[in-house]
């Protein structure tokens, strides 16, 4: 059974205790935050659900849970700390753990709680999410008793395959695309009778009748609306289109809906990945060895904290790149090396031994906390000099000889390729492009095309699962080989065109 904040073995309660004080001290804040106990099974549970304990059935879930829990049985993985960006802030502790381990976790979440709180990328986010989870599961179970939960459950497969398109700035700006507007008919635009030069008033409705003026309204107003581009802009947000004009049912729109709302709420998670990590790193490893880790709890602390910042072969630690960086820009703003004097420096020497010793360190990684995500994280803070002392490269795998080889050490292919996977989550950019194409009610979607070709299985894929909720033919445009292609799905078969 979990167990609240007020039932944690006292061991427990008092490590937190400890923590939340040095955490306040050190400027962190966050909303309350609940701990509970679970063991493994349960927690891996909680896990395949997003760390969620109540979510609509589906199989997906269930995936997710054979692969966690056998990374753990065979020791290939194992769940540290979990936590949901709520109010109040749940957070799980697995059963067993080591004390250093259990101190270790709460002092990393605190960290991530306070990044919730205070990142201008989740303010817009849903904080009571655990109710509307748990009200999700209770909507998708009342459509499986009257639909079946096979007819249901093949129509959320459809909308998860599709649910990562959307407008992931959306709530941070206001897209034009997103607003719409009804054409407006002008009685100078209607034609008339024109009138005798002798004309009386009492003659104008004769001349004129109001029912011959509607009839001219309605046909110019048909004649507008069928010029008209539907949409008006190229709209990001695929899923508010066919959420808005899809010939969906009542319970299919919910469900899009659903899938829609959960994909926005754990979109900032997915934008901030390493800075949130890092963030949550940053103040763990220094709340630890700073204050709350015992003497004889030090070597346990540095080989599991050793092991969860480490490099790996083949894939980027976002724990590892978002401390070293965070670290890097306290230490240079606490030495002064920025700003213009610092860039142009010329004297490597005087750049080794520059020290102003202006301690904004602190005052700065809080700034870079409540304003950056990933993309604008690397883009400002990245140097050469990081990259040169931290051993970053660009790599590749060799098939000849099953390895990973370094490609290039360049500063700009660096950041290149670190910049390209993460924008978009390295998705590429799919839009709206017309709503009635031909004027036939088929779909016109656009591929924004930015050096990398479309991976033809996943596009395929994609424009079946759209025409499922369309109904009406789905086309793309895109680039292949350098040359734009038009992809078309009928319902029954896929068709390819150059186009011009």
């Amino acid at each position: 059974m979990p167990l609240s904040n007020n039932d944690l073995p006292l061991n427990l309660q008092k490590a937190w205790e400890q923590i939340d004080g040095h955490a306040k001290r050190y400027g962190l804040d966050y909303y309350p935050i609940v701990y509970q106990i679970l063991d493994y099974n349960t927690l891996y549970e909680v896990a395949a659900m997003g760390g969620f304990p109540t979510r609509y059935p589906h199989w997906r879930f269930g995936m997710e849970y054979d692969q966690l829990i056998k990374g753990h049985v065979y020791g290939l993985s194992i769940i540290y700390e979990m936590v949901i960006n709520t109010n109040p802030v749940y957070a799980y502790l697995l059963e067993g753990n080591m004390i250093v381990d259990q101190k270790t976790v709460m002092a990393h979440v605190a960290g991530h709680a306070d990044f919730f709180k205070n990142n201008m990328w989740f303010a817009p986010t849903n904080r009571k999410m655990l109710d509307t989870m748990a009200n999700h599961a209770g909507r998708i179970q009342r459509y499986i008793d009257r639909y079946g939960y096979e007819t249901v459950e093949a129509f959320i497969d459809t909308c998860l395959s599709i649910e990562n398109l959307i407008d992931y700035h959306s709530p941070y700006i206001n897209r034009p695309e997103a607003q719409t507007s009804q054409p407006i008919v002008e009685d100078d635009d209607i034609e008339v009778a024109e009138g005798l030069p002798f004309e009386r008033s009492y003659m104008k409705d004769f001349i004129n009748p109001p029912e011959f003026l509607r009839q001219q309204r309605e046909k110019l107003l048909e004649e507008q609306q069928k010029m008209r581009k539907f949409p008006e802009n190229p709209q990001k947000d695929v899923l508010l289109f066919l959420m808005n004009y899809a010939p969906l049912d009542r319970w299919q729109h919910n469900i899009l809906e659903i899938v829609r709302d959960e994909a926005y709420y754990f979109a900032p998670q997915g934008m901030t990945k390493i800075i949130n990590e890092g963030w949550a790193s940053f103040w763990h490893s220094r709340i630890m060895t700073t204050h709350a880790a015992e003497t004889s709890e030090i070597i346990d602390f540095a080989d599991h904290h050793a092991g969860i910042v480490a490099a790996h072969p083949g894939r980027l630690n976002p724990y590892r790149l978002g401390l070293l960086l965070l670290r890097d820009i306290e230490d240079r703003w606490n030495r002064g090396r920025f700003g213009k004097d610092w860039e142009q420096c010329d004297d490597m020497r005087e750049k080794r031994e520059w020290d102003l010793k202006l301690g904004k360190g602190l005052e700065k990684v809080f700034e870079v906390r409540r304003f950056h995500n990933d993309i604008t994280f690397l883009d400002e803070f990245l140097t050469p000099e990081f990259c040169v002392e931290n051993k970053l490269f660009t790599f590749k795998h060799n098939n000849d000889t099953d390895l990973y080889e370094i490609v290039n050490r360049d500063f700009g292919a660096i950041k290149s390729q670190l910049l390209s996977g993460l924008t978009n989550f390295g998705q590429p950019y799919i839009y709206v492009e017309d709503g009635n194409y031909n004027n036939r009610g088929e779909l016109y979607l656009r591929h924004r095309h930015e050096g990398s070709d479309l991976r033809m299985d996943y596009a395929r894929d994609t424009l079946k699962h759209i025409h499922t909720i369309w109904t009406r033919p789905v086309n793309l445009e895109t680039v292949l080989d350098d040359k734009k292609r038009l992809l078309t799905f009928d319902g029954k078969e896929y068709s390819e065109r150059r186009i011009d």
